[in-house]
């Protein structure tokens, strides 16, 4: 797993082998996402619109949007509202406005309620029109708007100045008379024209009061995230680390694999493979205490790293393996020897094996097994040699580290027992019933009347 690629494949392997773990931490995460959310009531959003007729820059509108959420204007709403405990800064988080397209100002306001997130955008809104208005001038009283006045009585009073000095002046027609009347008329024409540009330059008369488009709608739902959000994002959060602790755990795992490295690590060498029946008690920890309880469960019993087993031949195809198995240990052996079958503790498989490999021996004039002995990895302790010859390692692939490998070997050297072959002990599923015209076990009594069938004649 360490240099594997991860795949969707793995990621299936996982779901389908732990998915009551998987289960488990998904609804603890559910749980997780409800209490969250009983700490954060709901919350309500809607928005009201303020029209700005007239031409409007985009950075004049930004300006309108931030005073919109201004002291000013909130302070006001609050006031108005009433709301017991609710000033117009702690306002500032629940409201927010934005400058839309075709001059349009939109303010979003957020309560508990959809009563209050309706009214609060509203009032807002139309405190936003009424301190625009108060700065344009409209509400300033007369004094704002003599000014205009006065600066249009000067300008007609001096028009009829203007033409009292043209009157005054020489009716002839000497050339100084002309180009002073001339001159009266081009001043009259300027004063008239600089009224009219301060008049279109005036802001209340190139544009008019802003406008409130209507009263805010009520809302209908929650404002994300919701109590469903919460709880579905606690789920899927909890069962993503699962999925990623799992994929870390594989990737950081140092069980040995490959055969080589099992040789390696036992300093002997590989005689092949035992096929067993997989069998689901076979991967049942030992015992029925709570732990084992806890473990079945969870689904933890079951190694969901390690592949699929395979399709493997009949029981007669089995057979034959094993004694491929017992005739290269014969071929390793110098002489007839006594041999200790070491298994180590927790691995069911091995030990099922082991016994396959005893029955097999059983039959052979030049194999004795003198027992199987498990052997603890933590704490690594075989029996003294006896009148046994040798030790042959039984155990499955992917189980044990290099480390409890040579632990197991190291106590096989101090009890005085020499490595003489591994053996691997290989899950697989049976095959499927054959057909009906066709016994299934019609292969066994053909070899049962061989000289290798266990228990026949030697």
């Amino acid at each position: 797993m360490n240099d594997d690629t991860i795949r969707l494949v793995t990621i299936g392997r996982i779901v389908r082998r732990r998915w009551r773990l998987l289960t488990i931490l998904a609804v603890v995460g559910a749980l997780l996402g409800y209490g969250v959310s009983l700490l954060f009531p709901p919350r309500y959003t809607t928005s009201a619109s303020v029209l700005l007729p007239g031409a409007w820059e985009k950075r004049e509108l930004l300006t309108q949007a931030e005073i919109a959420t201004s002291s000013a204007v909130l302070d006001r709403a609050a006031a108005a509202l009433g709301w017991t405990g609710v000033s117009g800064s702690e306002l500032r988080d629940r409201v927010s406005a934005d400058a839309a397209d075709g001059n349009i100002i939109k303010i979003s306001g957020t309560s508990d309620t959809p009563e209050r997130a309706q009214r609060l955008s509203d009032q807002v809104a139309r405190q936003l029109v009424a301190f625009a208005a108060r700065i344009a001038g409209d509400d300033a009283g007369s004094g704002a708007e003599a000014r205009p006045e006065a600066l249009r009585q000067m300008v007609v009073q001096t028009s009829r100045r203007i033409t009292e000095l043209a009157d005054a002046a020489d009716p002839g027609q000497t050339v100084e008379s002309v180009q002073t009347r001339t001159e009266l008329a081009k001043l009259r024409t300027a004063l008239h024209e600089a009224v009219k540009k301060l008049e279109e330059a005036d802001p209340a008369a190139g544009k008019a009061n802003m406008v409130v488009m209507g009263p805010a709608a009520r809302p209908d739902g929650e404002a994300p995230p919701t109590r469903t959000q919460l709880i579905v994002a606690g789920a899927l959060l909890f069962f993503l680390l699962a999925i990623i602790g799992h994929l870390a755990a594989a990737r950081m795992s140092r069980r040995l694999r490959t055969e080589p490295e099992i040789a390696a690590a036992l300093g002997a060498a590989l005689l092949g493979s035992v096929d067993v029946p997989d069998e689901r008690r076979a991967h049942r920890p030992e015992g029925r205490g709570p732990r084992a309880r806890i473990r079945w469960l969870l689904g933890l019993d079951i190694r969901w790293d390690m592949p699929a087993p395979q399709l493997s031949d009949d029981e007669a195809g089995r057979q034959i393996r094993c004694r491929r198995v017992c005739a290269r240990l014969r071929e390793a052996l110098p002489a007839p020897r006594r041999l200790l079958v070491v298994v180590p503790d927790g691995d069911e498989t091995a030990r099922r094996a082991a016994g396959q490999l005893v029955a097999e021996a059983e039959s052979d004039q030049l194999l004795r097994v003198a027992g199987v002995a498990g052997v603890s990895v933590s704490q690594p302790l075989v029996p003294d040699r006896g009148d046994e010859s040798g030790a042959l390692v039984v155990l499955s692939a992917g189980r044990w580290t290099a480390g409890e490998l040579a632990g197991i070997a190291e106590a096989c050297a101090d009890a005085g027992h020499e490595i003489v072959g591994i053996v691997l002990a290989c899950p697989v599923r049976a095959c499927p019933a054959r057909s009906a015209g066709r016994p299934r076990n019609a292969a066994v009594p053909a070899l049962a009347a061989g000289h290798d069938t266990p228990g026949g004649p030697g």
